[in-house]
């Protein structure tokens, strides 16, 4: 019996889902309408609701630990009722709560945390914005545009001297600004707000709590409204997914400027009185040493992270036996997302749990957006199977309709925002006829016959294109294949083609390894991956390896990980010029 044999045959821990359940409406029109009827709690009204409960219910319970030195700085749930409300009345004090948000401009913290539900608790909506967006060096047109559309009251940067370039934009002229460090005369520190006068929560369900921005890989961001309601409905959908009495421990490095890691970490943490352990790592090769370093340390129940993260991750366990008994010891799921994973990445690290605790660990993924709150739908039952995206969270329907060949995926339920900030336009047009939110993605079922088995991710709709022949590319199912033959070698690849006679692939290098190495790996990896490619619109042409990674700072690799493929062909267009030219240069692919 080979090693793959033997782990199948070794038991998954129980991951604590609750019961799966479904019901399925078939159309004559060929769409097809997945609802999940179980029950959520209402407990929760607000977003800050969760917090007053678990002050009382658990006051001396961590809530959030963030490094300090070599130790933790940490803050329970009965210190976090009593600072929120302190920053609360210093707002107040500061005369800056209005119907505008509080911009932050501030990588995850804790004070980031307190600051945020401060605000929302006396009804003034937050705008996490990205901390790339006000870095020196950044363009400015990206934090502009923000300004121009969110109009903040004031401004939150943990560190104001690593935003003191992004502080100067045109739409922040005059507003007022509070920092934790390196603060600038006329600054309000974070501390004196500490000092204020208690005041209590009195934000209604039906009030903004967050403003959002979209990731702007399809156009300029908008600026999504999340409820109260939203956030505390989605947070209890989530919950309800699990059969799980015990608060989760997490290590997480989710960006809370995107609603994953604002949203459905963050909040969700809250929500289920668990404890967030704050991550400054990132996945890549130079940055996830910190991440290792802190998961050495805390065992975790649940461990979320993207893909890169998990292909890094892998490789450590494998080599780090401590780190994997570590890692293993409590861990009931483990969840991806942003972008799909190898099903071989999930076998490697399976491997190890064998190896190490004797069991398999259940490794799940879901799938969401801004405007929803963000969860959607995810895999709630026993899993490690690579690809699926799951089925609808309880209290929500998933409309799959036919569309240019794919199943179009529409979402309704409580969880989905009210519509973009100013624009209501954009609004009505995100909704279809019977008020489902357009999605622009495509799934399709594991078995049609089956629905149960849940959903697949089949691409973005509008990343899509044709080659001159009239030949369709699938850009997700492409990207996904090629880099799964090629391996560790490529981080990630855009797809080309697009009015060309073929597919073409522009490949991120994993900076560890020699070029040369790199580009062997990607010529027998492609050659691979074409031998079962079907059609001219399946099948790799031709290919380069890039001289360098993505360029984060330029948006081009996303604060969740992913790449933003329309983005990234525009920036980098001269590659894709010398990709398709002819004669190719010496270092370009040709299949």
């Amino acid at each position: 019996m080979d090693a793959e044999l033997r782990t199948a045959a070794v038991s998954l821990r129980d991951p604590r889902f609750a019961p799966r359940r479904l019901e399925v409406e078939r159309r004559a029109d060929g769409a097809i309408v997945l609802t999940n009827p179980t029950p959520f709690s209402t407990q929760f009204p607000t977003a800050n609701a969760a917090l007053e409960h678990w002050a009382r219910v658990a006051p001396r319970r961590v809530w959030l630990a963030e490094r300090s030195g070599a130790g933790w700085r940490t803050v329970t749930f009965g210190e976090a009722r009593d600072q929120v409300a302190a920053i609360a009345g210093g707002l107040l004090a500061m005369g800056v709560v209005r119907a505008e948000p509080l911009m932050i401009l501030s990588a995850n913290s804790i004070n980031h945390a307190l600051i945020t539900y401060a605000a929302m608790s006396q009804r003034m909506p937050v705008a996490p914005v990205s901390l790339q967006y006000g870095l020196t060096g950044a363009n400015p047109a990206r934090l502009a545009h923000a300004c121009e559309i969110l109009k903040p009251a004031a401004v939150y940067a943990e560190d104001v001297d690593l935003v003191a370039e992004g502080l100067t934009a045109p739409g922040l002229s005059g507003v007022p600004v509070i920092g934790s460090m390196n603060l600038r005369p006329g600054d309000m520190a974070f501390e004196t707000l500490l000092l204020s006068h208690h005041d209590a929560a009195n934000a209604r369900p039906e009030d903004p709590a967050k403003y959002l921005l979209t990731s702007g890989s399809t156009g300029k961001p908008k600026a999504v409204i999340l409820t109260h309601r939203g956030m505390a409905v989605n947070a209890a959908q989530f919950t309800a997914c699990y059969d799980d009495p015990d608060p989760p421990v997490m290590v997480n490095s989710a960006p809370w400027s995107h609603s994953l890691g604002g949203n459905a970490v963050l909040h969700m943490s809250l929500h289920r009185g668990g404890t967030l352990y704050i991550d400054a790592g990132q996945p890549t090769a130079h940055r996830f040493g910190e991440t290792l370093r802190n998961l050495k340390e805390i065992s975790t129940t649940y461990h979320y992270m993207v893909p890169a993260g998990w292909m890094l991750l892998a490789e450590a366990l494998e080599q780090d036996k401590a780190l994997a008994a570590r890692f293993f010891e409590r861990l009931r799921v483990m969840q991806y997302g942003g972008a799909a994973l190898g099903q071989s990445i999930c076998d490697r690290i399976q491997a190890v749990a064998v190896r190490t605790v004797g069991e398999r660990i259940s490794f799940v993924a879901g799938f969401g957006a801004t405007e929803a709150g963000p969860s959607v739908c995810n895999v709630h039952w026993p899993n490690e199977q690579m690809g699926l995206i799951g089925l609808p969270l309880p209290g929500t329907s998933v409309k799959l309709v036919p569309e240019a060949g794919k199943l179009e995926m529409r979402v309704k339920g409580p969880q989905v925002s009210p519509g973009y900030l100013g624009r209501r336009d954009l609004t009505q047009a995100a909704l279809d006829e019977e008020g489902f939110y357009r999605l622009g993605d495509a799934a399709r079922l594991v078995d049609a016959n089956d629905p149960t088995l849940g959903m697949v991710y089949d691409g973005r709709l509008s990343e899509n294109f044709k080659l001159t022949t009239g030949a369709f590319v699938d850009v997700g199912d492409i990207r996904v294949r090629a880099i799964g033959a090629i391996g560790g070698a490529v981080t990630d690849a855009v797809v080309c083609g697009e009015g060309r006679e073929a597919v073409g692939l522009l490949l991120y290098p994993d900076p560890r390894q020699p070029r040369p190495a790199v580009e062997a790996a990607a010529r027998q990896g492609l050659e691979i991956f074409n031998r079962t490619a079907r059609g001219v619109g399946g099948r790799v042409g031709r290919a380069v390896v890039l001289p360098d990674g993505p360029d984060a700072g330029a948006g081009e690799i996303t604060d969740k990980g992913y790449i933003a493929q329309s983005l990234a062909r525009a920036r980098r267009a001269d590659q894709v010029s010398r990709l398709f030219a002819d004669p190719p240069d010496s270092d370009v692919m040709v299949f």
